[in-house]
């Protein structure tokens, strides 16, 4: 499918397809599980509706973004096959943004849950 005709269905196909490539490699499984198990403390916890939306924030931030670096990623290959110093500035601050996201979701996730689990246990 050629993703140069810009109808409605195609496009959202497309958009698809590069979802599904993306969610072959390693970092996406690791990421989809942690916003799986949030999903799941989530409800175990009866979080408020402010907080799942903290939450859906930060799961297509963490995602999209793992799909913008996917991206990054396949342009640079195919520009710069053999290593090249800004090929690889490129990669690693699309990495890096990824990182960023991922941290500050951590940072959320600690916020909403950590109390709760420690209540749970009786530590606090």
């Amino acid at each position: 499918v050629s993703c140069v005709d810009y109808s409605a269905p195609r496009t959202f196909r497309c958009a698809g397809r590069g979802i599904i490539d993306t969610a072959h490699e390693r970092n996406f499984h690791i990421e989809f599980a942690c916003m799986l198990l949030c999903i799941a403390l989530g409800f175990g916890f009866g979080i408020n509706p402010y907080e799942w939306l903290v939450i859906v924030v930060c799961f297509g931030l963490v995602l999209g973004g793992e799909c913008l670096n996917s991206s990054i990623e396949a342009i640079v290959d195919l520009a710069s096959p053999e290593y090249h110093e800004l090929a690889r500035k490129s990669k690693d601050a699309a990495a890096g943004g990824v990182l960023l996201f991922s941290l500050a979701s951590l940072f959320v996730g600690l916020i909403i849950f950590a109390p709760r689990i420690l209540c749970l246990l009786g530590l606090m």
